[in-house]
Protein backbone atom coordinates (compact mmCIF):
# COMPACT_ATOMS: atom_id res chain seq x y z
CA UNK A 1 0.00 0.00 0.00
CA UNK A 2 1.58 3.45 -0.98
CA UNK A 3 1.31 5.92 1.56
CA UNK A 4 1.44 9.98 1.55
CA UNK A 5 4.83 11.47 3.12
CA UNK A 6 2.27 13.06 5.70
CA UNK A 7 -0.03 9.83 6.32
CA UNK A 8 0.49 9.80 9.99
CA UNK A 9 -1.28 13.55 9.72
CA UNK A 10 -4.72 12.24 8.04
CA UNK A 11 -4.78 9.37 11.30
CA UNK A 12 -5.61 10.97 13.89
CA UNK A 13 -5.56 7.90 16.78
CA UNK A 14 -3.12 5.54 17.41
CA UNK A 15 -5.77 2.87 16.51
CA UNK A 16 -5.71 4.26 13.02
CA UNK A 17 -2.57 4.47 12.72
CA UNK A 18 -1.57 0.88 13.99
CA UNK A 19 -4.58 -0.16 10.71
CA UNK A 20 -3.00 1.50 8.22
CA UNK A 21 0.65 -0.23 9.09
CA UNK A 22 -1.17 -3.71 8.76
CA UNK A 23 -0.19 -5.95 6.41
CA UNK A 24 1.90 -3.06 5.23
CA UNK A 25 5.56 -2.80 3.90
CA UNK A 26 5.49 0.72 5.52
CA UNK A 27 7.88 0.12 8.96
CA UNK A 28 8.10 -3.07 8.19
CA UNK A 29 10.99 -5.04 10.14
CA UNK A 30 9.78 -8.86 9.48
CA UNK A 31 7.73 -11.00 6.90
CA UNK A 32 6.47 -14.06 7.72
CA UNK A 33 6.32 -16.93 5.17
CA UNK A 34 2.90 -18.77 5.22
CA UNK A 35 1.70 -21.42 3.10
CA UNK A 36 -1.69 -20.96 0.92
CA UNK A 37 -3.41 -23.51 -1.15
CA UNK A 38 -5.42 -23.09 -4.32
CA UNK A 39 -7.32 -25.91 -5.28
CA UNK A 40 -4.13 -28.89 -5.42
CA UNK A 41 -1.45 -26.05 -5.73
CA UNK A 42 0.38 -25.03 -2.82
CA UNK A 43 2.29 -22.02 -2.74
CA UNK A 44 3.58 -19.19 0.05
CA UNK A 45 2.52 -15.98 0.60
CA UNK A 46 3.95 -13.32 2.86
CA UNK A 47 3.08 -11.59 5.12
CA UNK A 48 5.03 -7.89 6.31
CA UNK A 49 4.70 -6.80 9.78
CA UNK A 50 6.12 -4.49 12.40
CA UNK A 51 8.06 -6.39 15.59
CA UNK A 52 7.20 -3.84 18.07
CA UNK A 53 3.39 -3.96 17.36
CA UNK A 54 3.45 -7.57 17.80
CA UNK A 55 5.60 -7.52 21.05
CA UNK A 56 3.10 -5.52 22.72
CA UNK A 57 0.36 -7.89 22.01
CA UNK A 58 1.98 -11.17 22.77
CA UNK A 59 4.41 -12.59 25.08
CA UNK A 60 5.32 -15.19 22.83
CA UNK A 61 6.42 -12.67 19.87
CA UNK A 62 8.13 -10.23 22.65
CA UNK A 63 10.31 -13.12 23.29
CA UNK A 64 10.64 -14.48 19.82
CA UNK A 65 11.81 -10.44 18.72
CA UNK A 66 13.28 -9.10 22.07
CA UNK A 67 14.31 -11.95 24.10
CA UNK A 68 17.59 -13.62 25.10
CA UNK A 69 17.39 -15.80 22.21
CA UNK A 70 15.96 -13.70 19.64
CA UNK A 71 15.04 -14.44 16.23
CA UNK A 72 17.78 -12.46 14.09
CA UNK A 73 16.23 -13.16 10.68
CA UNK A 74 13.63 -10.85 8.57
CA UNK A 75 11.50 -13.50 6.94
CA UNK A 76 10.10 -15.94 9.42
CA UNK A 77 8.47 -19.06 7.98
CA UNK A 78 5.18 -20.99 10.09
CA UNK A 79 4.44 -24.20 8.06
CA UNK A 80 1.99 -24.71 11.00
CA UNK A 81 -1.13 -22.17 10.18
CA UNK A 82 -2.31 -20.59 6.84
CA UNK A 83 -2.62 -17.18 5.74
CA UNK A 84 -5.86 -16.52 6.14
CA UNK A 85 -5.90 -17.08 9.41
CA UNK A 86 -2.64 -15.45 10.64
CA UNK A 87 -3.83 -12.54 8.63
CA UNK A 88 -6.62 -12.42 11.17
CA UNK A 89 -4.25 -13.11 14.24
CA UNK A 90 -2.45 -10.00 13.07
CA UNK A 91 -5.54 -8.00 11.97
CA UNK A 92 -6.47 -8.38 15.85
CA UNK A 93 -3.22 -7.18 17.03
CA UNK A 94 -2.71 -3.69 15.01
CA UNK A 95 -6.96 -2.95 14.91
CA UNK A 96 -8.21 -4.85 17.92
CA UNK A 97 -10.46 -7.06 15.27
CA UNK A 98 -11.35 -9.96 13.64
CA UNK A 99 -13.15 -11.66 11.17
CA UNK A 100 -14.47 -14.99 11.40
CA UNK A 101 -16.25 -16.93 10.07
CA UNK A 102 -16.45 -20.91 10.07
CA UNK A 103 -13.47 -22.17 7.83
CA UNK A 104 -11.03 -20.22 9.71
CA UNK A 105 -12.04 -20.10 13.73
CA UNK A 106 -10.67 -23.05 14.96
CA UNK A 107 -7.23 -22.43 13.59
CA UNK A 108 -7.38 -18.22 14.47
CA UNK A 109 -8.38 -19.95 17.71
CA UNK A 110 -4.89 -22.34 17.59
CA UNK A 111 -3.06 -19.18 17.17
CA UNK A 112 -4.57 -17.36 19.47
CA UNK A 113 -3.59 -19.82 22.35
CA UNK A 114 0.06 -20.50 20.62
CA UNK A 115 0.79 -16.83 20.66
CA UNK A 116 -0.84 -16.15 24.39
CA UNK A 117 -3.49 -14.01 23.19
CA UNK A 118 -6.02 -14.37 25.80
CA UNK A 119 -8.73 -12.11 24.16
CA UNK A 120 -8.28 -13.34 20.65
CA UNK A 121 -9.01 -16.67 22.10
CA UNK A 122 -12.25 -15.30 23.71
CA UNK A 123 -13.49 -14.02 21.01
CA UNK A 124 -13.40 -17.20 19.36
CA UNK A 125 -14.76 -18.91 21.82
CA UNK A 126 -17.62 -16.73 21.53
CA UNK A 127 -17.85 -17.02 17.81
CA UNK A 128 -18.22 -20.90 18.39
CA UNK A 129 -20.88 -20.35 21.69
CA UNK A 130 -22.70 -18.40 19.04
CA UNK A 131 -22.29 -20.59 15.92
CA UNK A 132 -22.58 -24.06 17.59
CA UNK A 133 -24.93 -26.81 15.84
CA UNK A 134 -25.79 -29.83 15.29
CA UNK A 135 -24.19 -29.74 11.96
CA UNK A 136 -20.38 -28.79 12.87
CA UNK A 137 -20.50 -29.78 16.61
CA UNK A 138 -17.59 -32.62 16.12
CA UNK A 139 -15.65 -30.22 14.42
CA UNK A 140 -15.71 -28.24 17.24
CA UNK A 141 -15.71 -30.73 20.03
CA UNK A 142 -12.00 -32.17 19.24
CA UNK A 143 -10.67 -28.43 19.82
CA UNK A 144 -12.51 -27.81 22.98
CA UNK A 145 -11.08 -31.30 24.33
CA UNK A 146 -7.57 -29.93 22.89
CA UNK A 147 -7.49 -26.34 24.38
CA UNK A 148 -9.21 -27.44 27.52
CA UNK A 149 -12.23 -25.20 27.34
CA UNK A 150 -14.66 -27.03 29.72
CA UNK A 151 -17.13 -24.37 29.44
CA UNK A 152 -17.33 -25.03 25.19
CA UNK A 153 -16.78 -28.75 25.37
CA UNK A 154 -20.09 -28.81 28.09
CA UNK A 155 -22.03 -27.05 25.28
CA UNK A 156 -20.86 -29.24 22.78
CA UNK A 157 -22.00 -32.42 24.86
CA UNK A 158 -25.27 -30.48 25.41
CA UNK A 159 -26.15 -29.83 21.58
CA UNK A 160 -24.94 -33.68 21.24
CA UNK A 161 -27.52 -34.92 23.62
CA UNK A 162 -30.44 -32.60 22.70
CA UNK A 163 -29.88 -33.16 18.76
CA UNK A 164 -27.99 -36.82 18.53
CA UNK A 165 -29.84 -37.80 15.47
CA UNK A 166 -28.79 -34.32 13.33
CA UNK A 167 -25.19 -34.65 14.75
CA UNK A 168 -24.11 -38.23 14.43
CA UNK A 169 -25.70 -38.21 10.62
CA UNK A 170 -23.24 -34.85 10.43
CA UNK A 171 -20.29 -34.78 7.85
CA UNK A 172 -17.95 -34.25 11.34
CA UNK A 173 -19.45 -37.48 12.59
CA UNK A 174 -17.20 -39.12 10.33
CA UNK A 175 -13.84 -38.30 10.94
CA UNK A 176 -13.90 -37.96 14.26
CA UNK A 177 -11.27 -39.69 16.27
CA UNK A 178 -12.10 -42.72 17.91
CA UNK A 179 -12.58 -41.49 21.32
CA UNK A 180 -15.43 -39.53 21.00
CA UNK A 181 -17.21 -41.96 19.26
CA UNK A 182 -16.72 -44.37 22.39
CA UNK A 183 -17.70 -41.10 24.62
CA UNK A 184 -21.54 -40.78 22.33
CA UNK A 185 -22.39 -44.68 22.62
CA UNK A 186 -21.70 -44.69 25.73
CA UNK A 187 -23.68 -41.74 27.21
CA UNK A 188 -27.40 -42.59 28.48
CA UNK A 189 -29.40 -39.54 27.39
CA UNK A 190 -28.88 -39.63 23.75
CA UNK A 191 -31.91 -38.21 21.33
CA UNK A 192 -31.27 -41.07 18.25
CA UNK A 193 -32.95 -44.70 17.48
CA UNK A 194 -30.37 -47.29 18.52
CA UNK A 195 -30.75 -48.38 14.92
CA UNK A 196 -29.75 -44.61 13.84
CA UNK A 197 -26.83 -44.64 15.84
CA UNK A 198 -25.62 -47.86 15.40
CA UNK A 199 -25.48 -47.18 11.66
CA UNK A 200 -24.01 -43.74 12.13
CA UNK A 201 -20.91 -46.11 14.17
CA UNK A 202 -20.82 -48.61 11.44
CA UNK A 203 -20.55 -45.57 8.93
CA UNK A 204 -17.93 -44.16 10.85
CA UNK A 205 -15.95 -48.12 11.28
CA UNK A 206 -15.96 -48.18 7.60
CA UNK A 207 -14.69 -44.47 7.09
CA UNK A 208 -11.67 -45.19 9.20
CA UNK A 209 -11.38 -48.79 7.58
CA UNK A 210 -10.71 -46.73 4.27
CA UNK A 211 -8.49 -43.82 6.07
CA UNK A 212 -6.15 -46.66 7.15
CA UNK A 213 -6.37 -49.01 4.03
CA UNK A 214 -7.81 -51.87 5.18
CA UNK A 215 -9.87 -54.72 3.92
CA UNK A 216 -13.38 -53.53 4.19
CA UNK A 217 -15.03 -56.22 6.05
CA UNK A 218 -16.84 -56.69 9.47
CA UNK A 219 -14.11 -58.41 11.43
CA UNK A 220 -11.84 -55.33 10.70
CA UNK A 221 -14.35 -52.91 11.15
CA UNK A 222 -15.25 -54.72 14.64
CA UNK A 223 -11.49 -54.47 15.45
CA UNK A 224 -11.53 -50.86 14.35
CA UNK A 225 -14.38 -50.20 16.99
CA UNK A 226 -13.12 -52.01 19.92
CA UNK A 227 -15.35 -53.99 22.15
CA UNK A 228 -15.60 -50.85 24.38
CA UNK A 229 -17.58 -49.14 21.40
CA UNK A 230 -19.25 -53.12 20.44
CA UNK A 231 -20.21 -53.48 23.66
CA UNK A 232 -22.24 -49.97 24.05
CA UNK A 233 -24.25 -50.50 21.35
CA UNK A 234 -28.17 -51.34 22.77
CA UNK A 235 -28.85 -53.97 19.91
CA UNK A 236 -31.81 -55.37 22.03
CA UNK A 237 -33.37 -51.66 21.65
CA UNK A 238 -33.57 -52.50 17.80
CA UNK A 239 -36.46 -54.37 16.70
CA UNK A 240 -35.75 -58.49 15.02
CA UNK A 241 -36.67 -56.46 11.50
CA UNK A 242 -34.29 -53.66 11.50
CA UNK A 243 -31.75 -55.79 12.80
CA UNK A 244 -31.74 -58.69 10.26
CA UNK A 245 -32.03 -56.18 7.26
CA UNK A 246 -29.05 -53.77 9.01
CA UNK A 247 -27.17 -55.07 11.96
CA UNK A 248 -26.83 -58.89 10.53
CA UNK A 249 -25.86 -57.51 7.10
CA UNK A 250 -23.01 -55.53 8.61
CA UNK A 251 -21.18 -58.75 10.23
CA UNK A 252 -19.90 -56.77 12.67
CA UNK A 253 -21.17 -58.97 15.86
CA UNK A 254 -19.50 -62.32 16.18
CA UNK A 255 -22.07 -66.04 15.42
CA UNK A 256 -22.26 -66.36 19.05
CA UNK A 257 -23.87 -62.50 19.96
CA UNK A 258 -26.39 -62.77 16.74
CA UNK A 259 -27.50 -66.11 17.96
CA UNK A 260 -28.03 -64.61 21.59
CA UNK A 261 -30.08 -61.80 19.87
CA UNK A 262 -32.64 -64.45 17.54
CA UNK A 263 -33.45 -66.10 21.32
CA UNK A 264 -33.91 -62.99 22.67
CA UNK A 265 -36.19 -62.25 19.38
CA UNK A 266 -37.85 -65.38 20.45
CA UNK A 267 -37.97 -65.25 23.76
CA UNK A 268 -35.86 -68.29 24.64
CA UNK A 269 -32.77 -66.74 26.06
CA UNK A 270 -31.65 -68.84 29.39
CA UNK A 271 -29.72 -66.81 30.04
CA UNK A 272 -28.33 -63.26 30.01
CA UNK A 273 -28.57 -60.59 27.22
CA UNK A 274 -24.84 -59.42 26.09
CA UNK A 275 -25.61 -56.19 25.45
CA UNK A 276 -27.93 -53.51 27.82
CA UNK A 277 -31.28 -53.23 26.75
CA UNK A 278 -32.74 -50.08 29.27
CA UNK A 279 -33.87 -47.54 26.82
CA UNK A 280 -31.94 -44.54 26.54
CA UNK A 281 -33.42 -41.25 27.66
CA UNK A 282 -36.30 -40.49 25.63
CA UNK A 283 -36.40 -43.00 22.89
CA UNK A 284 -38.91 -45.78 22.23
CA UNK A 285 -37.56 -49.34 23.54
CA UNK A 286 -38.37 -50.29 19.81
CA UNK A 287 -38.63 -47.76 16.90
CA UNK A 288 -38.28 -48.87 13.23
CA UNK A 289 -36.29 -46.18 11.07
CA UNK A 290 -37.60 -47.88 7.72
Amino acid sequence: MAADDNWQTELPTLVERTAFIFNNEILSDVKFVVPVSIGEIESKKVIPAHKFVLAISSPVFFAMFYGLMAETKDSIELPDCDYESLLELFRFLYTDKVNLSGNNVMQVLYLANKYIVPSLAKKCTEYLHDNLNASNVFFILPHARKFENKDLEDRCWKVIKEQTEEAVTSDGFISVERSVVESVVKREKLSVTELKLYKAVDGWAAAEVQRQGLTPDGKTKRRILGEDIVKAIRFPLISQKDFMSVVFDSDILTFHEVGNMMKHYSGVLKYPLLFKDTARSGIPMYYSDF
